[in-house]
């Protein structure tokens, strides 16, 4: 019998993994200079933290989760995304004192039709920065997103940005859009008819009704004085980091715990099923729904599978720093000297074991991904390796005590 990874999963092996690598090393550099630490929650929850969170008349909720009993009879759920698992980690942990910034990274599951940048299992990082009300917050944490991109060498990307309101602006609101959504009911999906009068708001996040709903009444339009302060703030503060955004009012997330600033990152030359790489909102009375105090809070995911797939292939970085090649039998020891001590200086160094031709050594020095080849051969007597540029072909002779230096050139 053959065995296949499960559908809508992806074995990630070298050196593909490379990227996945320099990604995680990324995010983390990122996190750590804007002041983030890691959280790290389990990989499975109560079933009722997620439906009573993300809410559930939610597509997430209904249609897509990964949910089991175990043998003390708990339902229990794989994580669909992590805001509900690190807010009930801060609550659980006694809640937010003064601020809190955190920031994950790991699988999420949801069962969804698989397809390109659509997958059963996927990964997200993202930041969660508690505690604080200001429109500042919901800046910092949108440009946190931009610039991780931006480093990736994600090109083109739009910032789509849009304000829900609260909870208690929407009153007026949600009677105006019932009433669109109504006159319009028998030109919409199954879906969105069961959803006007349970979350009129979803029906705007409906790809299939896009058409339909195109007239409708917007959040946007309808915010409150202070509701719609914070949004012009969050508008200037971008303005002033120079993250370019576009408003789109009918944006309002796939999830019931956000409120005001919500926002996704689209890369306007990526085509996928879902073409945005990244996103998030705030959500302030996420920790009142699941127990908590009343906590401002904003955070963003971002969708690893996608980012890769979207970002500029030529800016993937060499795996390896060098590749020895043993270019003399007789020299192998020292060859292979040479990697430990390449190793031990802290470069990303590899050599083939037994015995290979030049030809072949070099085939493996390509499938590795390496940025060099140090070639240890006759000039080695003489205190020297040869040194090639893989990407250019330049070859040269320089000394051994030189290699540190011309490796970090």
């Amino acid at each position: 019998m053959t065995y296949r990874a499960p559908k809508g999963t992806d074995d990630i092996l070298p050196p593909q993994s490379a990227e996945w690598l320099m990604a995680e090393r990324a995010f983390l550099d990122l996190a750590e200079r804007f002041g983030y630490g890691l959280v790290l929650t389990p990989l499975f929850e109560s079933t009722d933290l997620f439906s009573r969170g993300i809410g559930e008349d939610t597509e997430v909720v209904e249609k897509q989760m990964y949910t089991f009993e175990d043998k003390g009879g708990r339902s229990l759920t794989l994580r669909p995304e992590a805001t509900a698992s690190v807010v009930r980690a801060v609550v659980q942990a006694g809640g937010v004192v003064g601020t809190f910034k955190g920031f994950y990274w790991g699988p999420m599951f949801r069962y969804e039709r698989p397809q390109k940048g659509r997958r059963r299992q996927f990964s997200q990082a993202g930041i969660e920065y508690l505690g604080e009300a200001s429109p500042d917050a919901d800046v910092e944490v949108i440009e946190f997103g931009y610039r991780y991109l931006e480093n990736l060498g994600v090109n083109d990307v739009e910032v789509q940005l849009n304000s829900i309101g609260d909870g208690t602006d929407r009153s007026d609101y949600r009677d105006e859009l019932i009433a669109f959504l109504e006159a319009r009911k028998d030109a919409l999906s199954e879906d969105a008819v069961r959803r006007i009068h349970q979350n009129p708001l979803r029906v705007l996040d409906s790809k299939a009704d896009a058409e339909v709903v195109a007239g409708a009444p917007t959040p946007v339009d309808h915010l409150s004085d202070d509701a719609a302060e914070h949004f012009a703030a969050v508008r200037a503060g971008l303005d002033a980091a120079d993250i370019p955004y576009r408003i789109n009012p009918t944006l309002v997330r796939g999830l019931d715990y956000y409120n005001r600033t919500v926002w996704e990152y689209v890369p306007l030359g990526f085509e996928a099923a879902q073409s945005s790489v990244g996103g998030g909102g705030r959500y302030d009375d996420l920790f009142e729904m699941i127990g908590g105090r009343p906590t401002p809070s904003v955070g963003l995911a971002m969708g690893l599978d996608r980012i890769l797939l979207a970002r500029d292939r030529a800016a993937t970085a060499p795996a390896l720093d060098a590749f020895v090649i043993i270019a003399d039998p007789e020299r192998s020891a020292d060859a292979r000297a040479l990697v430990r001590t390449l190793r031990t200086r802290g470069f990303r160094t590899d050599a083939v074991a037994g015995d290979r031709s030049v030809k072949a050594q070099f085939k493996a020095a390509d499938r590795a991904n390496a940025a060099h080849a140090l070639l240890v051969g006759e000039e080695w007597d003489g205190g020297r390796v040869m040194a090639r540029d893989l990407a250019t072909g330049d070859q040269q002779p320089i000394a051994v005590e030189e290699i540190d230096t011309w490796l970090k050139r």
